[in-house]
């Protein structure tokens, strides 16, 4: 059995890229796909300590998590549309104000 350590590192630097990705880039797809990565890094730990403890809590928490996920993309993709159909871009720092 791989202990739960390697699993925390690997969590870890993959949080890290996704922080760093939001972060770095400007394009909202990178910036959705860096928040599924930190997503990702925190279901790799929920997963680990469930195994570890031997119960369902952890995996369960895991699968909560997806749903967020899968929700926070829906949402996201629908501001990107609207994004690039309003500005033909997907860069976030273009729009600079709200307007009616």
């Amino acid at each position: 059995m791989v202990p739960v350590e390697y699993y925390l590192v690997l969590s870890a630097a993959v949080f890290c890229v996704g922080v760093f990705g939001a972060l770095a880039r400007r394009n909202t797809l990178v910036f959705l796909m860096s928040v599924e990565l930190m997503l990702n890094a925190a279901n790799l730990n929920f997963a680990a300590f469930s195994a570890q403890w031997g119960n369902l809590i952890g995996q369960t928490f895991g699968l909560f998590t997806l749903a967020l996920a899968a929700g926070e993309v829906a949402v996201g993709l629908g501001i990107v549309l609207v994004l690039y159909r309003n500005f033909g871009t997907t860069d976030f720092s273009v729009p600079e104000g709200m307007k009616w």
